[in-house]
């Protein structure tokens, strides 16, 4: 028996409550969209029920691939052939801790941290309203967004290595940089993190993140499916800049285009497909290096594809 096959029957006969999806559509769970089906999915809403997944996955030579809210993820249009645990919708844990602290799950939504911080009154979590991940996925990425980042507020991640034993990852373990961690390198499961954050006035609060979420919607294409920034910041440049100045901003393949409301956004507008996308990503990458000399990485995960070629290579993961 093939392992996915194998790692199937065994999940529901060793947790009968584990909810499993074959052959769910992509589409459904990412914000680009777009995206086939995936084989096997695993939609987990007990954290006590993570580490028995795991084990049986190593044990069948199976390695997940750990899904929030797909918030920074394009997956082919021929789906993968890759067990996925979507842990967006559980391991909602969100508690004060102390005077200033604040434990959250991986599944919670970084948008519900940043409001259950005001309501608690507490601050330096700002940035983080309106950026349309879960916690996991902002340790994984080191998310951040108007000169505020994960890294500015994390004590220690605790997450599950591949056998599903427990790890607590202090801050200098995590190795957070500029959109990476760790867990770029290592493929452990986060299950959730401690922050500190500091006293403020609620009303100050609420009002910042008022107007961070004013600008977004005034500068960015919230309207349309995307990933939010499509490109990582080059040093010493804005991507979008870059892009706006080689007459990219507009410009469409398929129904995938470089918004004309942010050029640092590829938008779907409603009929694009991963090949679209990615032909635009490689369209703007190789514009911008020839006219500039800049090269423009990507912030968006792959999952089934590659910028390196015509999407062929179902069920493997280029990042």
């Amino acid at each position: 028996m093939e392992p996915l096959k194998s790692l199937q029957t065994k999940l529901k006969e060793q947790l009968p409550q584990l909810e499993l999806r074959e052959g769910e559509p992509m589409a459904r769970h990412t914000t680009f969209r777009v995206g086939g089906p995936a084989a096997l999915m695993a939609l987990p809403r007990k954290e006590d029920q993570l580490g028995q997944i795991l084990r049986l996955a190593h044990q069948e030579g199976v390695t997940p691939f750990f899904l929030g809210k797909g918030s920074n993820l394009l997956v082919a249009d021929e789906g993968v052939d890759r067990f996925l645990i979507k842990l967006a919708g559980g391991l909602d844990r969100l508690e004060r801790d102390g005077e200033t602290g604040l434990y959250v799950g991986s599944g919670v939504t970084l948008t519900q941290a940043a409001v259950f911080a005001a309501g608690h009154g507490l601050t330096g979590l700002e940035f983080a309203h309106g950026i349309p991940g879960t916690l996991g996925g902002g340790v994984f990425m080191n998310a951040g967004a108007y000169d505020g980042e994960m890294a500015q507020v994390i004590d220690w991640a605790d997450c599950l290595d591949q056998e599903g034993q427990p790890h607590r990852l202090g801050k200098e373990e995590l190795a957070l940089g500029y959109r990476r961690s760790i867990f770029s390198q290592r493929p452990w499961l986060i299950t959730g993190a401690h922050l500190t954050l500091a006293k403020g006035e609620e009303e100050a609060i609420r009002a910042k993140m008022a107007d961070l979420s004013q600008r977004r919607r005034s500068k960015q294409p919230l309207e349309f499916p995307s990933a939010g920034s499509t490109f990582k910041r080059p040093a010493g440049h804005f991507a979008g800049g870059l892009i706006e100045q080689c007459g990219l901003k507009g410009k469409t393949v398929g129904g995938a285009q470089v918004s004309e409301k942010h050029a640092g956004f590829v938008i779907n507008t409603g009929s694009a497909t991963c090949r679209d996308i990615l032909a635009l990503i490689r369209l703007v990458r190789e514009t911008v290096l020839r006219e500039t000399g800049v090269t423009l990485e990507p912030e968006v995960r792959l999952l089934g594809c590659t910028l390196e070629a015509t999407p062929e290579h179902k069920g493997e993961l280029k990042p």
